[in-house]
């Protein structure tokens, strides 16, 4: 049996950490949209080559759009791409390259009328301008402190909770 707890908190960062995680939030767009050009190259270049009648397979193989496979490839990439890359914690890149997994698996599913709703577009770079500065953390040193005041995050250290955070947990069991 596996349980999982899921936890909300609102923080109240001081000056200086609202810039920690900022940077957090940018390094998670920066992922974000490296993934979505790596997808993009590799959907025109199959296009380009079908054009030309490029046998199916002889065509670029496709690039996955799994979280594992962008995560892997990010992890090859990220020197280059992001030199300041170990300013942030693991989490902010998990974050983009998750949203953009689930983004790309919502807009396939919405083309083939497997997803409820309105017809989805295919995703678009995400912008400082437009985007909703926000951060996931899933693994790591992840710790609620005693007083139940403060939460220690991976990198960004132990941060304030507003007072009125409600200590919820969703639980998740999933026996097998």
């Amino acid at each position: 049996m596996i349980v999982t707890h899921a936890y909300r908190f609102a923080l109240d960062p001081t000056p200086g950490q609202v810039g920690a995680l900022l940077r957090h939030a940018g390094a998670a767009r920066v992922a974000f949209n490296w993934g979505l050009a790596r997808v993009k190259a590799n959907l025109s270049q199959r296009e380009a080559e079908r054009s030309y009648g490029v046998p199916k397979d002889e065509l670029t193989p496709p690039v996955s759009w799994s979280m594992y496979s962008m995560r892997k490839a990010w992890n090859q990439a990220k020197a280059d791409v992001a030199p300041w890359w170990a300013e942030c914690s693991k989490e902010a890149y998990a974050t983009g390259l998750d949203r953009l997994a689930t983004s790309l698996r919502n807009w396939q599913n919405s083309k083939k009328g497997k997803r409820k709703g309105p017809q989805m577009g295919f995703p678009r770079f995400r912008t400082k301008a437009r985007a909703v500065p926000s951060i996931r953390f899933t693994t790591g040193t992840i710790r609620l402190e005693e007083s139940r005041r403060h939460v220690t995050l991976p990198v960004l250290g132990t941060m304030s909770l507003i007072g009125s955070n409600r200590m919820k947990a969703n639980t998740l069991d999933t026996a097998r």
